[in-house]
């Protein structure tokens, strides 16, 4: 199976950095997209930023410029360098890897979502 380990929440001071990390482990044939989410009580669960494995990256609107994704493919991890926090940024964050365990499944696409457990970021004005 596939297990998401993330790391590095905690909290910070308005305009303060933190950086997280997410290492995927497992029966991995390939990892198509990671990416980072976050989710407040009472609101879905938003992207916040993406990174292909061949490096395309994909930002909210809320983050860019502040934010920067990154992927370590020869790990299979993702990291999340926050600079410039604002109260509003606090949630928790959860990773997402869509990868496929094996080149060939017979009558289904392999690509399959998995979830880290998440990681709380909370930022103080």
């Amino acid at each position: 199976q596939v297990q998401l380990v993330e790391s590095g929440g905690g909290l910070v001071q308005a305009g303060g950095s933190l950086r997280l990390s997410c290492a995927a482990s497992g029966t991995i044939y390939r990892v198509n997209v990671m990416a980072w989410y976050r989710q407040t009580p009472g609101k879905q669960r938003e992207l916040v930023a993406a990174v292909t494995s061949g490096g395309t990256t994909n930002y909210a609107e809320s983050v860019k410029g502040r934010f920067t994704i990154s992927g370590d493919n020869a790990k299979n991890t993702v990291y999340l360098e926050m600079n410039s926090l604002k109260p509003e940024d606090t949630a928790v964050y959860y990773c997402n890897a869509n990868l496929q365990m094996y080149s060939y499944c017979p009558g289904r696409s392999c690509d399959d979502d998995y979830w880290g457990q998440g990681t709380q970021v909370t930022v103080s004005s």
